[in-house]
């Protein structure tokens, strides 16, 4: 029962304490029954931490008899300061006070950056500045086909604001989906309510997983403690007593209390968090850092290109300013790669689009190319592979309960043991006596009976897990047991516990939990739990304590009862996923907190290999001493049970040192600290706030099976980007390698910024939008650097070369006025065939839209040759035949020598 059938008046506290005992440090959360009642509290008033008795609902609401005299009660140590022993929370009245003078948590989350923001980043750039002065000059010495690479800026830029404006819409819808609401006290009145919402001195209720969401003081507790770790890094979870201070951005890892809010808005922690945690922003990658790095290179390559292009056309040829102006502009702006960037953006921004329809949150935009690199993924049974609820499939009575219960001194048989309780039971009767402390064991023995604990076990814990909900199911409560203390769940206790009056007045301390926690090695009821956890089933044991329930030892000597079978519900699109991962060579471990045997059978179900081998957390090498052979068990095993949650993120960190990428799912607040350290953070949308606060990924739908999309979204956008970057960057180089050798060869630069953005947008802009946006399945590979350099300098030296060799054959060839124009057209029939077959290199493997694109590149530039008014506008005149047709063979001598070379880099470096 909760403590909505609780007593406090077999102990009053004296006049003038505090009214309730401080767990010590050694101390689990429980409470003495004299910590039920403060001075000067009415018997009928609603316990702290509980609706008031009208809203309550349930069969154990009441004491026997049905009136609200046993309402239970909890202790505040406020009340000796002057505040009231209950903390109803603000009237309307106050309510409207505040939010009259601005006390209101009205910080917004920031799913993306604002609009103005997404402006200013795509427009005010160090390239589009660059090529914005280009452009300034040849508006003003040239015609504006030369300007046409300006355009061109324009349009990518404003296709970068366009589809971040679309995604920022999305991610804001998402994020309000997403956003946790506290359950705030107003006026006794228990409500859910958004963030935003929460003014200056509100109650806000806790419960197990909560996000503590304002900064605040303790008002109310129930073993209340909140894993700090996300703000001090102590992993360890801090007990809260009455008055002690909680911070924004801290969670609750057991227990249940409130706290009364004391800083809102942005003098809160939380305004700090919610910009870090939820920000829309392409933060570091290895796409973005690769690029980031190429385009420093480039432009410290353009600034001595450009002063020699200029001093060339100027003092050695003699040409015009305006002409060598334009000839030195269309020098240096293909050598930019302007485009790589937005395009980068937009492919990012589109895939949180898609996601985001598939009701995936990706609160970082880099967490898409991260899962996509993942190799180890860390799965959390519960919630990820199981589904949240559970069922009660049997419940077994242990024929050694008697026998435990008699006095360990005299019980030296169960006979003995039973014989003794009866008389005992016996003269009791007989005699009129009080009863005693122990409960008949053919009482404890029976069914019923053991039915009735469990009920009132459930009922004590306002906040059941899963497995607990479970027994709530099947076994309600009738309202005749009273709780006078009780122990909430614990994922490092892996139990809980209350002590209740039953209904003939006798008191009893019952723990719940996993079987091999509270029993010794050498139980022989660990044999059974075995069988069953074979199966795939859970199974809880419940135990009669000898010690009091605040003891920190009060799980030894137990006497066991009953086992509970819990039957866990598996996720039916898990097995599919599984197989998933396992294609794609991405290796998943199973990491519970659960019994490893029942941990491995609900992976054998699902298909998962190595799930026949489970291994107990408890028996691996212990970190800090033992690292490497940490880290040799999680290779070499598949599914661990029992494992802690400090254990949990010491196994991210144990395979992250053996050079992996780790991926790690959850849903509980026992996962946070996992979910922190791994590369990707992956949360059920319907798990605690903790864990959809810290991960980067959040999956709303609660679908494990939505991974494979994120994977997939990852891969395509980390293939697709480096094929466009080959593309970009071949550019680069042979306007660079062209640049080097028209200054050595001391002629005219070949091409006018006409020429090279008709080529650009031909063999890279469209084509580089419709790649970068294609289904792609690639395994992500690292060394993004290195690996489109690879293709890209032999790529953009063998057509800069091709297209300088015309160049020469032309000069030669072409005499007279106009044999300029003959040569620079000559030169770019070649660059454009010999570019068109990088293309078509990059395209591959080919589909029939892959194959389409790179013939309507060739048929769009056959146009221009072919329209006199393109012709004119571009200054593109083929002039005979012998001379473009040189220019074809040339190109074909190219095409064959970029074949030869990318089949030699790929043999020598295979994928």
């Amino acid at each position: 029962m909760t403590e909505r059938a609780r007593t406090g008046t077999e102990h009053p506290v004296p006049s003038g304490e505090s009214g309730g005992r401080k767990p010590t440090d050694g101390e689990p959360g429980g409470r003495k029954s004299d910590d039920r009642e403060p001075a000067g509290r009415g018997r009928n008033e609603p316990a702290e931490g509980e609706p008031a008795e009208s809203e309550r609902a349930g069969p154990g609401n009441r004491a026997p008899g049905g009136g609200p005299e046993a309402a239970g009660q909890l202790s505040v140590d406020r009340a000796s300061a002057g505040h009231p022993p209950a903390l109803p929370g603000l009237t309307p009245a106050q309510l409207a006070e505040r939010v009259a003078r601005g006390e209101v948590n009205d910080v917004p989350v920031r799913s993306s950056r604002s609009a103005g923001e997404i402006v200013r980043a795509n427009v005010f750039t160090r390239f589009n500045a660059i090529i914005g002065v280009l452009f300034a000059i040849i508006l003003i010495v040239g015609p504006i086909q030369d300007g046409l690479f300006g355009f061109v800026i324009v349009a990518n830029t404003g296709i970068g604001i366009v589809q971040e404006l679309r995604a920022k819409r999305t991610l804001d819808k998402l994020a309000v989906i997403g956003e946790a609401q506290p359950t705030v006290r107003r006026d006794g009145t228990a409500s859910r309510i958004p963030t935003s919402e929460v003014v200056l001195d509100d109650v806000i209720e806790l419960g197990p997983g909560d996000k503590v969401v304002v900064d605040g003081e303790v008002g109310e507790t129930d073993g209340l403690e909140i894993d700090e770790s996300l703000l001090t890094g102590e992993a360890d979870p801090v007990v809260k007593k009455p008055g002690d201070p909680v911070m924004s951005g801290s969670f609750v890892v057991a227990g249940g209390g409130a706290f009364i809010a004391t800083k809102v808005g942005r003098q809160a922690y939380a305004a700090q968090l919610a910009e870090e945690a939820s920000r829309f922003t392409l933060v570091h990658s290895e796409l973005r850092t690769g690029i980031s790095r190429i385009l420093k290179y480039v432009t410290w390559m353009m600034i001595p290109t450009a002063l020699g292009l200029i001093l060339s056309h100027l003092l050695t040829l003699g040409l015009p300013g305006d002409a060598a102006i334009r000839r030195m502009v269309a020098g240096i702006v293909p050598m930019i790669p302007e485009g790589l960037v937005l395009l980068t953006s937009v492919a990012f921004a589109i895939g949180v689009i898609r996601l985001g329809r598939k009701q995936c949150l990706v609160q970082e935009l880099p967490a898409i190319e991260g899962l996509a690199r993942v190799d180890v993924v860390c799965l959390d049974k519960t919630g990820t592979l199981t589904e949240g609820g559970m069922d009660v499939c049997d419940l077994r009575i242990l024929d050694g309960a008697g026998k435990s219960y008699a006095d360990p001194a005299t019980a030296t048989d169960p006979a003995t043991a039973t014989a003794t309780d009866t008389d005992t039971d016996t003269d009791r009767h007989s005699t009129d006596q009080p009863p005693t402390h122990e409960p008949d064991v053919r009482q404890v023995q029976s069914e019923p009976y053991v039915r009735q604990v469990l009920g009132a076990l459930g009922d004590a814990d306002p906040r059941p897990n899963a497995s607990l909900q479970a027994v709530i199911d099947a076994y309600p409560a009738d309202g005749s047991w009273r709780c006078t203390r009780s122990l909430p769940f614990s994922s490092a206790r892996k139990y809980s516990g209350a002590s209740f009056n039953d209904p003939d007045g006798e008191s009893s301390t019952w723990l719940l939990g996993a079987p091999d926690v509270l029993l010794s090695p050498a139980d022989p009821t660990l044999a059974e739990t075995d069988d069953l956890n074979a199966q795939g089933l859970r199974v809880l044991l419940l135990a009669r304590a000898t010690r009091e329930l605040d003891d920190p030892e009060v799980a030894r000597d137990v006497r066991p009862t009953a086992l509970v079978v819990l039957e866990q519900r598996l996720r039916p699109d898990a097995p599919d996923t599984l197989r998933y991962f396992g294609e794609q060579r991405v290796h998943a471990k199973v990491i519970s907190g659960d019994n490893a045997v029942s941990v491995g059978a609900v992976a054998g179900k699902l298909g998962l290999p190595g799930a026949d081998a489970p291994v107990d957390a408890r028996q691996l090498p212990q970190l800090p001493a033992d690292r490497e052979a940490l880290a040799a068990a999680l290779d070499e095993g598949t599914v661990f049970g029992r494992v802690t949650p400090q254990q949990k993120r010491e196994m991210v960190g144990a395979l992250q040192s053996r050079g992996h990428t780790v991926a790690m799912t959850g849903d509980g607040v026992n996962d946070v600290l996992a979910l922190k350290d791994a590369d990707i953070g992956v949360s059920m949308g319907s798990g605690s706030e903790a864990t959809r606060a810290v991960a980067q990924i959040v999956l709303l739908n609660n679908s494990f099976a939505t991974l494979p999309s994120v994977v997939a979204e990852g891969r395509r956008v980390i293939g697709n980007i480096t094929r466009v970057a080959t593309l970009f960057l071949t550019k680069t180089v042979y306007s660079v390698l062209l640049a080097i050798l028209v200054a050595c060869w001391q002629i005219p630069y070949p091409y006018l910024p006409r020429h090279l953005t008709l080529l650009s947008t031909l063999t890279i802009g469209v084509p580089a939008f419709f790649l970068a946006l294609a289904p792609n399945k690639e395994r992500a590979r690292p060394h993004f650097v290195r690996r489109v350099m690879r293709y890209a300098i032999p790529s953009g030296l063998i057509t800069g070369l091709a297209a300088f060799a015309t160049y020469l054959l032309a000069r030669a060839y072409y005499t007279g006025p106009g044999s300029l124009a003959a040569e620079t057209s000559a030169a770019t029939l070649t660059l454009f065939l010999t570019a068109l077959w990088v293309l078509a290199i990059i395209a591959r493997p080919y589909t029939w839209w892959r194959i389409a694109l790179v013939l309507t590149m060739a048929v769009a530039f056959l146009v221009v040759l072919a329209t006199p008014w393109l012709q004119t506008f571009f200054d593109l005149r083929l002039v005979g035949t012998a001379m473009p047709w040189a220019a074809v063979a040339v190109a074909l001598v190219a095409s064959a020598l970029l074949e030869l070379t990318w089949r030699r880099i790929a043999r020598r470096f295979p994928a």
